[in-house]
């Protein structure tokens, strides 16, 4: 089968035509690299109930060391995780329950 060209000619290159894409029908799409999913692949999945809700973040203005960022970034990707963390855990730590 002769696969079709879903973007535009003479409209810049990369430009996706949405509206042909839109007409496509279900059959006129290829789903031959996706294996099928067999009773025991949604067998094998895990169910999580009960779990708390993701906490939001707040976006803030913080000003660090130089030093102590960049100690976070060579840590590489996901440096801004791991400082909300380290700060998480120091505040866990030193929180003192109602009484």
């Amino acid at each position: 089968m002769k696969k079709k060209n879903i973007s535009k000619r003479g409209r810049g290159s990369g430009k996706t035509d949405f509206d042909r894409l839109a007409a496509m029908k279900d059959d006129d799409i290829d789903l031959g690299d996706i294996p099928p999913l067999s009773p025991e692949f949604f067998a094998n999945g895990i169910m999580r109930t009960g779990l708390r809700p993701v906490q939001r973040k707040k976006q803030i203005t913080l000003r660090l060391d130089e030093d102590v960022l960049k100690f976070f970034k060579k840590l590489g990707k996901g440096y801004q995780t791991r400082i909300n963390q380290v700060l998480k855990a120091y505040a866990e730590a030193h929180h003192k329950p109602a009484r």
